[in-house]
């Protein structure tokens, strides 16, 4: 049987390649770690994908600035139908429809046993924690795809409990294997809480996602800034306040102007390691994001910093910063004793309760990321288009199982 998927080939290129059918072994491949090679997965299933979407985390790849390997197949947001399952699964059956947390985790080890999912330390040989179709996370193979293999299917996979509301709902659950608990566990760990007011760095996916986070832990004011307008034009479609960072460099002066103080009860970095300075003419400044946004947090805030930041990026702006170390501001937030929180998501620790809230209509995540639907042959171009900065969240739909399903036709969205 074929199975179509999206492949890393190189800087600014991917591609659709059939790369066969998936068994519950971890085969031999492009950035698969040679001590992962032949890992047995009867604990694991397959999967008909219904949804997988592109994540800027995938762009960092493909822009080149990882070493991620040419062949590499991609994807880690994935949604799909159970149609083999393992001698060992218990609890999952064929039929079911499920979401995939990207963290792959084994729910054996102590982190595991802690809900820190994302640091397992049984599935990565170089170091805690992994991820499907991402550089350095083991070699598990992607899911931009039309079949996977996922592992530790029992633990892992969130069932949907009707599949047909799941399906009237996909366009939201499928932001529940990343975005939404990335965005909402950025709003987390920052502390927002009702009444906060909270700064948001960026309004890509993650940054829209952060947002409506903030708005629904009870934030009284979130502002949204970019160098982008039509993000911001995003933002601002349900509720936010926004800040061109384009045409203005003084972050602070642009907050007074909204909440007539200069400062925010927390913040959220929603970038990243490609981040750009402010202003008309600035260029990429990887540390911008976390120095503007301990400037504008009062003292005893919290950061959360859901943004991805990397040991090696072989595109960075100078030597340092190709193995990570940025020229950050520390001083500063220790004098105003900031509490910084980082690293990937523990997506097991809020997917179930987010999903309720898809459920029940109070989380409306596909409207605030501008979910748009397309072909796994259109996938190339939606790369592209994600890479100019179009304020879409680009779903993945493999077998044409959710076009009809949208809350806009595709060609209604691609108009906005």
């Amino acid at each position: 049987m074929s199975n179509k998927a999206i492949v890393y080939v190189k800087p600014g290129e991917v591609e659709v390649r059939d790369i066969g059918y998936p068994d519950l072994v971890l085969r031999d491949g492009p950035g698969v770690n040679p001590l992962n090679v032949g890992r047995k997965c009867n604990h694991g299933v397959i999967l008909k994908v219904i949804s997988t979407n592109i994540c800027g985390s995938d762009q960092h790849m493909v822009r080149g600035r990882t070493t991620a390997p040419s062949g590499l197949v991609l994807g880690h947001e994935i949604t799909g139908q159970v149609i083999e399952v393992g001698s060992d699964v218990e609890f999952i059956e064929k039929g079911d429809i499920v979401s995939v947390p990207f963290n792959i985790a084994c729910g054996r080890c102590e982190s595991c046993k802690k809900q820190d999912t994302h640091i397992c330390t049984n599935v990565n040989p170089d170091r805690p924690g992994s991820a499907y179709g991402y550089v350095d996370m083991g070699g598990w193979v992607g899911g931009q795809s039309e079949y996977v293999m996922v592992p530790y299917a029992d633990f892992q996979l969130l069932k949907f409990p009707d599949k047909d509301q799941a399906l009237e709902k996909i366009l939201d659950l499928t932001m529940l294997s990343d975005i939404f608990p990335t965005g909402y566990h950025g709003a987390v760990s920052a502390g927002v809480k009702t009444g906060s007011t909270v700064y948001v760095a960026g309004a890509g996916p993650v940054g829209l996602a952060a947002a409506h986070s903030a708005q629904l832990l009870g934030a009284s004011v979130v502002i949204v800034g970019d160098l982008n307008e039509d993000r911001l034009a995003q933002a601002r479609s349900f509720g936010c306040e926004t800040v061109n960072l384009r045409e203005h460099d003084n972050l602070g002066e642009q907050i007074e102007q909204i909440l007539g103080i200069p400062e925010v009860d927390c913040a959220v970095d929603a970038v990243g390691f490609e981040a750009s300075g402010h202003g008309r003419d600035a260029g990429e400044a990887p540390a911008t994001v976390l120095n503007s946004i301990m400037g504008v947090t009062k003292a005893g805030g919290r950061l959360g910093i859901p943004g991805l930041y990397v040991t090696g990026d072989p595109g960075a702006v100078d030597k340092d910063a190709k193995e990570g170390t940025l020229k950050i501001r520390f001083g500063l937030g220790f004098a105003k004793a900031h509490i910084f929180v980082t690293g990937q998501t523990p997506v097991m620790r809020y997917n179930r309760d987010l999903m309720k809230a898809i459920l029940s209509g109070r989380a409306q995540i596909a409207k605030a990321v501008n979910a748009t639907v397309i072909s796994i042959n259109e996938a190339p171009d939606g790369y592209k288009q994600f890479d100019g900065g179009v304020s879409r969240k680009f779903v993945i739909d493999p077998h044409n199982m959710i076009k009809q399903r949208s809350f806009l036709t595709t060609s209604q969205q691609v108009s906005n």
